[in-house]
């Protein structure tokens, strides 16, 4: 089935946001692992796994839509140095995917393509109502316990 070319396009944005936000959370979770703050380790790793099954569906719909996935086309990770950077990193990434998200569903919505929107719209509440709050619960207690006390909770 021939897909629009609109709705393909957008597709391949949000492929190239999801193989990013993949790596950013591989990374943080060696780099948790490495430091011994397993609990983050897990989690993240958990979100990368949730990022990788996002971009599994999307390039499943675009070789529906007869589209070849470019998985080539990712933008540039951004690793952060500590906790908190990582997850204002790793948040700001969110935020991006669920604008890329709702653009996206706008438009599948304009050119009637309802089974891409459906798809999109469970990605969309992955991004936001996982990903994303968990990320400002996270940074959020940091705040109000301090950055040691935090980390010293995540070292089982």
């Amino acid at each position: 089935m021939k897909g629009n070319a609109k709705v393909l396009e957008q597709l391949q944005i949000l492929l190239n946001n999801e193989l990013m936000a993949r790596d950013q959370y591989m990374a943080h979770a060696i780099q948790f692992k490495d430091w011994g703050l397993n609990k983050l380790h897990e989690r993240l790793h958990h979100e990368m796994e949730e990022e990788t099954e996002h971009a599994e569906a999307i390039m499943e719909r675009m070789l529906f839509l007869e589209a070849e996935p470019n998985i080539n086309a990712q933008e540039k990770a951004n690793v952060g140095a500590d906790v908190a950077s990582m997850f204002k990193n790793d948040l700001q990434v969110e935020y991006d995917v669920g604008q890329s998200l709702k653009d996206a569903i706008a438009i599948c919505e304009r050119e009637q393509d309802y089974i891409s929107r459906k798809m999109l719209l469970q990605l969309l509440d992955d991004t936001e109502m996982d990903h994303a709050y968990w990320l400002e619960q996270q940074l959020r207690l940091i705040d109000m316990i301090g950055v040691e006390n935090y980390i010293q909770k995540q070292m089982v």
